[in-house]
C-alpha cells in the first residue's frame, strides 16, 4: 500500500477509535441476532452427526494411534480433523525433508 493510502487509512482508524472512546456507538440488536445466528450455523456445521466405519491395516491404525498419543489427544479426533482438513481443501502434505518417519523398520517391497 502507498503512503498516502496508508496515511489516510491509519487517519481513519483514529477517527473510529475516537468516536468509540466518547461512547459515539451502541450495539444493534440486530447485531446480536446475527451473531446468534452464525453460532448456531457454526454449531450445526461442526457437530459431528454421523458414524463411518472404514478398514485400514493395522499398521496405519498403529501409527495413528501413536501419532495421536503424541498430540494427546484421542485417535478418532485425529483421523476426522485430518479427514475435515482435506475436504476443505486444508491438507498440507509436509516437505519430505519435513516428513516425520515411522520408528518402524523399513521393509522392501517386492520389485513390481
Amino acid at each position: 500500500m502507498r503512503r498516502v493510502e496508508m496515511d489516510k487509512e491509519r487517519k481513519l482508524e483514529e477517527e473510529i477509535l475516537a468516536s468509540f472512546e466518547r461512547g459515539e456507538w451502541q450495539p444493534s440488536l440486530k447485531g446480536k441476532r446475527e451473531i446468534a445466528r452464525f453460532a448456531a450455523m457454526a454449531s450445526a456445521s461442526l457437530a459431528k452427526d454421523k458414524r463411518v466405519n472404514i478398514r485400514i491395516s493395522s499398521r496405519d491404525l498403529d501409527d495413528i494411534q501413536a501419532r495421536a498419543a503424541e498430540e494427546a489427544i484421542p485417535y478418532q479426533t485425529l483421523m476426522s480433523s485430518v479427514l475435515h482438513k482435506y475436504v476443505t481443501g486444508r491438507l498440507v502434505e509436509p516437505s519430505p525433508s519435513l516428513t516425520r518417519h515411522s520408528t518402524r523398520t523399513p521393509q522392501k517391497r517386492g520389485a513390481g
